[in-house]
């Protein structure tokens, strides 16, 4: 490491930036959906006897991990809903809403499979409805944000 300022883009120099460091720069949003998620994780661990999470760091952790994980879930869900948009026989409707229902049945079981082979006992969502409540609040949270950083960057 020389100290040197290292180019970011074309005719800039900054400091230079470690990986994790330039994607948290680049990806402010999802930065601020982990924290928001650790939030509504340790709530849940508090308040829902079924969710436990042995530590903080473990927690946070599980945010991440969670976090990684609803944003496939979502992108395969736009996915399906876009099949489902664009079926014109009754077949491919019909096969459409099927996929989306196991989509959003079977990502609560992936999220608590994953959850399990990660940290084993260590960190426990519950069951299918605990963890079905508990994805429900983390995305509601994250549009609740979004919304409210949104429209606070708009009025500045």
């Amino acid at each position: 490491m020389t100290g040197r300022p290292e180019p970011d883009a074309v005719g800039e120099t900054g400091p230079r930036r470690g990986p994790l460091r330039s994607w948290a720069v680049a990806n402010p949003a999802d930065v601020i959906d982990v924290f928001v998620y650790v939030v509504v994780l340790n709530l849940a661990v508090q308040y829902v006897p079924a969710v436990i999470s042995e530590t903080f760091t473990l927690s946070l952790l599980t945010a991440v991990l969670l976090k990684v994980t609803l944003e496939l879930v979502l992108l395969l869900k736009g996915a399906v809903l876009a099949r489902l948009r664009g079926a014109t026989t009754r077949l491919a409707k019909t096969t459409s809403a099927l996929m989306l229902w196991v989509v959003a049945a079977g990502s609560k079981l992936v999220v608590l499979w994953l959850i399990d082979i990660t940290f084993g006992g260590s960190v426990s969502l519950g069951g299918f409805i605990p963890v079905t409540l508990l994805v429900i609040a983390l995305l509601v949270s994250r549009a609740t944000v979004r919304r409210l950083l949104h429209s606070t960057i708009d009025q500045v």
